[in-house]
């Protein structure tokens, strides 16, 4: 998988793993990914900020769902979460000491990190659920393919 830019974008379709609820807050991460990116001085820490509690609510909701559900990644997939989350505090202890450098390269390792994230673990867990709850797949449309293009892939 290619490293991301700062100026290329972190979502796209192909990103999508048919869970409707996890696919929107992985598309608000990764635009919070993106504002990370991208600032810098006295917008670097709201910046953050708002990624990590947007992180720390999305992924006990994923904990919750796993634990619920007796996920067989489980434990992997949490340690993903927490390595996540402790990384975040150490940046977050270094802006406060006036390093900002660190803020921009966890924002890189993040954009780095997220899309084999949610194709591997995520996309699993998506599986599960739908699984689980409703005895089905889940179902990916994308919506930038011509038809012919999908259905010469089927």
């Amino acid at each position: 998988m290619k490293k991301q830019t700062a100026t290329e974008p972190i979502w796209c379709e192909a990103l999508r793993v048919g869970h409707t609820r996890i696919d929107a807050e992985h598309e608000e991460f990764a635009g919070l990914i993106q504002q990370l990116l991208h600032a810098d001085g006295n917008a670097l820490a709201p910046a953050l900020d708002a990624l990590v509690m947007h992180a720390s609510v999305h992924f006990a909701e994923e904990d919750a769902w796993m634990q619920r559900l007796d996920f067989p990644a489980m434990h992997c997939h949490q340690r993903e979460h927490e390595a996540v989350l402790a990384s975040a505090d150490g940046v977050r202890r270094r802006l406060q000491a006036g390093e900002t450098l660190p803020a921009g390269q966890f924002a890189a390792a993040l954009a780095d990190w997220f899309p084999a994230h949610v194709q591997y673990l995520d996309s699993a867990l998506a599986q599960w659920i739908c699984k689980h709850t409703w005895n089905a797949k889940p179902v990916v449309l994308h919506r930038h393919k011509p038809v012919a293009q999908v259905m010469s892939h089927s």
